[in-house]
């Protein structure tokens, strides 16, 4: 179960009730990380991305893994990272046996949905391949979406009621870490999280989005997505 504590703004002296996130580990345990409720917390001025990982033991199979920073915004404005209590260790002998994952369960075939031409965006700017990704989203059935004029530290560049994107315009493979930083991101929101990129995926990050079920997706300078894995199909042809 997540713990709730009380924080308090070192700037405004503002309290604050902060219940801990919950991911689930590869087991399929939940993880609440253990934040330390009696500790300051400390204001985010500039942000690293080794700091914006913890490390919290999975309570069921013992695996450490790396998570998002805990953080706060108080209503001053200010961002607090909240500290969690570091992982005790552990010898091998004894954890308890990890619980295997349910194996999953083929998603039933679906008729593709009847929509009219996609009318794509030409892409000349970053700025323009996040609109043409949002239009594609809109075609798909996903409502008001939002677009980011600058990339947040999240890397969410789109928007909207269930759904989050991340757009890379960059001429380089998109790596690992977006794409594990975006199914976070849609984990914590509980959206779906979905990328589009102009020069194709690394090969690990591909790999892993087809584990996570992550649709990855192709913008040619038309502003045309392209699906490159299942699951992008798959988000074609669910209805909306």
């Amino acid at each position: 179960m997540a713990e709730s504590v009380q924080v308090r703004c070192p700037v405004c002296r503002r309290e604050h009730r902060y219940t801990a996130p919950v991911y689930p580990c590869g087991c399929g345990a939940p993880v609440a990380l253990p934040v330390m409720g009696s500790s300051t917390p400390v204001q985010v001025r500039h942000r690293t991305w080794a700091g914006s990982w913890v490390s919290a033991r999975c309570p069921a199979c013992g695996n450490v893994e790396e998570w998002p920073q805990p953080e706060l915004s108080c209503d001053c404005g200010t961002v607090l990272r909240v500290p969690i209590h570091p992982p005790a260790p552990s010898s091998p002998a004894s954890r308890p046996a990890p619980t295997p994952p349910p194996a999953p369960t083929p998603a039933p075939a679906q008729t593709p949905i009847p929509r009219p031409a996609f009318r794509p965006v030409t892409i000349r700017t970053a700025q323009d391949a996040k609109t043409a990704a949002a239009q594609y989203l809109r075609w798909l059935g996903f409502a008001e979406i939002r677009v980011a004029e600058r990339t947040p530290a999240s890397g969410i560049d789109l928007r909207g009621p269930g759904i989050v994107a991340h757009v890379d315009p960059t001429t380089s493979p998109t790596p690992l870490r977006d794409i594990e930083t975006l199914w976070l991101n849609g984990l914590n929101d509980s959206a779906v999280a979905v990328s589009f990129c102009l020069a194709g995926y690394a090969r690990d990050a591909r790999y892993r989005a087809d584990e996570l079920a992550l649709p990855l997706f192709v913008l040619d300078l038309t502003g045309t997505p392209k699906a490159v894995n299942d699951p992008a199909d798959q988000l074609i042809r669910t209805p909306r």
